[in-house]
């Protein structure tokens, strides 16, 4: 009853502006509580909301050991840098939530390098960690003959020395995946390839890195398996990465290839999270100038990014739309020191010398996948028009029930999002019938 009567009392103002902004003085703190209460539930999550997921994160961990759940979660494209390269953003108006506390600079993994490729586990073919299948995959993405759906541009910016635009699209199962094309002028893809590859530079101008180790190396091929840790702002905790690396070279094109691997030597905590699906790979090679001048000087980089970070995907991808540009305009910057650092004379990283060991292919052998990836997306197209019609389950049905089930039963939230969770199941279901 005191809430209608302040009610009552506010109508009775003489006039709509006194009424209008005595409505908005008596919204606006139940506003602010719901938000504030959202955003320190979600920071302050009990251990048993997660539990679930992360019992299946460690079996599937488990089962990633085998050779065909690796090439599985490789091939499966399906998250810009952690993002690896364009990094991933959230507003940090509230910096003081966050889930690990003190551990975010408390945490450090002593490299523990194997160098000796014959036997080491980089070197038996089994473990997967980064084949001539990843090659074939980065080519297909380059080509846009990979089967996926259409991208979305997202952006097209520039700086007086850097070109980048943006695209994003949603697969049927998993995570949103980034595409971007950045040119930078009066670069050597040689350069580039390094500066990208050297974890020890990267520290200087990625701010999101906390640390890096090498755990793994072979001098034959390059491969090399690391260790990171990168923070996030607002309400995500550290995320631990364990990947797997390895470099192309066809003339003066580099296919560099980075994607998350199962790796026994590194125990999974609860803190920081790993991150076990992520795949960030890239392109780079020499293109004309901006300026149009004919001249082969600047470097074209493609990148291809997707993870899943614990997070809902919706909110991820709000976070990217919000930061992307304020990341990747710090890249350009980092390059130019990096070039005159080089250019001082200062000694190779080990990192950079390791960028500098490629696995030689030929441009017909590349052109030999082009031709097979374009066989495979004529079968597949065929097989898909074979496919029935008529059974689809309709989605606006199944979710127009949801919301009518939802709107009639008063049990708070939770019990809101449980209905909307099934509906979204079954019209996913549906789709594949």
């Amino acid at each position: 009853m005191g809430v209608v009567s302040v009610f009552l009392e506010i109508l009775r103002k003489p006039t709509i502006g006194d009424v209008l902004s005595e409505l908005m003085m008596f919204i606006a703190p139940l506003w602010v509580a719901v938000i504030v209460g959202v955003l320190v539930g979600w920071a302050w999550k009990p251990k048993w909301a997660s539990l679930g997921r992360e019992m299946l994160m460690d079996c599937s961990g488990s089962k990633d050991s085998t050779p065909a759940a690796s090439e599985s979660s490789s091939s499966g494209f399906g998250s810009i840098s952690s993002l690896n390269l364009i990094k991933f953003q959230l507003p940090s108006c509230i910096p003081w939530i966050t889930d690990d506390g003190a551990q975010k600079d408390s945490f450090s993994l002593p490299p523990t390098i194997d160098s000796n490729c014959s036997s080491s586990q980089i070197g038996k073919e089994k473990t997967g960690f980064v084949t001539d299948e990843d090659l074939e995959h980065l080519c297909k993405l380059v080509e846009e003959k990979d089967g996926g759906p259409a991208w979305i541009q997202m952006m097209d910016r520039s700086t007086p020395t850097m070109g980048y635009q943006a695209w994003r699209r949603d697969p049927q199962t998993g995570p949103p995946q980034y595409r971007s094309r950045t040119v930078f002028d009066d670069a050597t893809p040689e350069m580039v390839r390094d500066f990208f590859w050297d974890d020890e530079f990267r520290a200087k101008w990625d701010d999101m890195l906390v640390s890096s180790a090498t755990m793994e190396e072979c001098p034959t091929t390059g491969t090399m398996v690391v260790h990171w840790v990168r923070k996030f702002p607002f309400f995500c905790s550290d995320r631990e990465y364990v990947i797997g690396r390895r470099i192309w070279e066809s003339g003066r094109f580099y296919y560099c290839v980075t994607k998350g691997v199962p790796y026994a030597s590194v125990p999974r905590k609860n803190k920081p999270r790993r991150v076990d699906l992520y795949y960030s790979s890239w392109c780079i090679r020499a293109v004309e100038s901006r300026k149009g001048d004919g001249q082969l000087t600047a470097c074209e980089v493609l990148l291809f990014h997707h993870e899943d970070m614990g997070i809902p995907w919706e909110i991820a991808k709000l976070g990217v739309r919000q930061g992307m540009w304020g990341a990747v305009k710090k890249i350009d910057p980092g390059l130019r020191a990096y070039q005159k650092e080089r250019a001082s004379g200062a000694p190779l990283s080990h990192c950079a010398f390791m960028a500098q060991i490629n696995a030689k292919v030929s441009a017909d052998y590349l052109r030999s996948l082009e031709s097979n990836s374009s066989d495979s997306s004529e079968l597949e197209t065929h097989n898909k028009s074979e496919k029935p019609l008529g059974r689809n389950i309709p989605k606006l049905l199944v979710i127009g029930g949801a919301i009518a089930l939802a709107c009639s039963l008063d049990r708070g939230l939770l019990t809101k999002a449980v209905i909307f969770g099934v509906a979204r199941r079954f019209a996913k279901i549906g789709r594949r019938l």
